[in-house]
């Protein structure tokens, strides 16, 4: 029986809790195991914003238009596992067509944000009018590592979170989805046979509601997302958030480029005119 580890920094590892837990089929009636499921601790969530912390600065100095191929990669490889993606949703109790829509809008999502990664700095960026002899531009720049808080469908809305964080140059510590881990932690593996460098998207599943006011709390995350967190804990993360100056939105996954804007910092440059 397959057991489905954590993806942090481009390896897959179990918890170090040694945490398991069996994941059942919701259509079988004597209850049948389909996989284990690493159980990510707060040391294994520590672990992953290391990873993603030491490997933003190599990935923010990326070419957008690098950063735009490697998120089309990620689209190429999801598709060429379309088969199997479907079938661990199917397992979890899926049906076949929404199945396979699921995977299709997943694919659909990631190849979106690869167009639009060297086109963000010409629509967020601007320059500005000034009364005096000056150049005035301002151009976004990545926040640094981005908690995102998945919500439960686990492809789609994955995708719909963390495609616009990478896209800008962030990094990412995942917290996948609780309903249905199988697929979400089956994506970690698209991640690690695509180009996408070890530790800019970290994949780790668990109990959110112990796992993500720790995310909101740590000081070396600087934004998260949590448009996949329930409405009462939601809250929690956004009074957390603000005791550490973290910026905190839930983008719902929206595909407009004001999405990867949530996680972008605008940083303004004068310079003398005519010289």
């Amino acid at each position: 029986m397959k057991t489905y580890k954590l993806y942090v920094g481009g390896a897959f590892v179990r918890s170090e809790s040694g945490r398991v837990t069996s994941v059942t089929s919701v259509t079988s009636d004597d209850g049948e195991v389909l996989a284990r499921v690493a159980t990510a601790s707060r040391k294994d969530l520590r672990d992953a914003v290391v990873a993603a912390r030491g490997a933003q600065p190599a990935w923010a100095s990326a070419t957008p238009y690098l950063r735009g191929q490697i998120l089309y990669r990620v689209a190429e490889m999801l598709d060429g596992r379309r088969t199997s993606a479907a079938d661990e949703l199917v397992r979890s109790g899926w049906s076949k067509a929404d199945a396979a829509v699921e995977v299709d809008a997943a694919i659909d999502t990631w190849v979106w944000w690869a167009g639009w990664a060297d086109k963000l700095t010409q629509v967020l960026g601007s320059v500005n009018p000034v009364a005096g002899p000056f150049l005035n531009v301002s151009t976004p720049e990545p926040v640094g590592v981005v908690g995102v808080v998945a919500a439960d469908r686990p492809l789609a809305d994955l995708a719909g979170v963390l495609a616009p964080v990478l896209c800008g140059g962030n990094t990412a510590v995942v917290l996948a989805s609780a309903a249905h881990p199988l697929a979400a932690l089956s994506f970690a593996e698209v991640l690690a046979t695509s180009d996408v460098p070890g530790g800019v998207a970290n994949v780790l599943w668990g109990d959110v509601g112990e796992l993500a006011p720790w995310l909101a709390d740590h000081a070396d995350v600087d934004a998260i997302d949590v448009s996949g967190a329930p409405d009462g804990l939601r809250c929690d993360l956004v009074e957390r958030s603000a005791g550490n100056l973290k910026r905190c939105a839930a983008t719902s996954g929206l595909r407009r480029p004001q999405t990867a804007g949530e996680f972008l910092d605008l940083k303004t440059v004068w310079h003398p005119a005519r010289v």
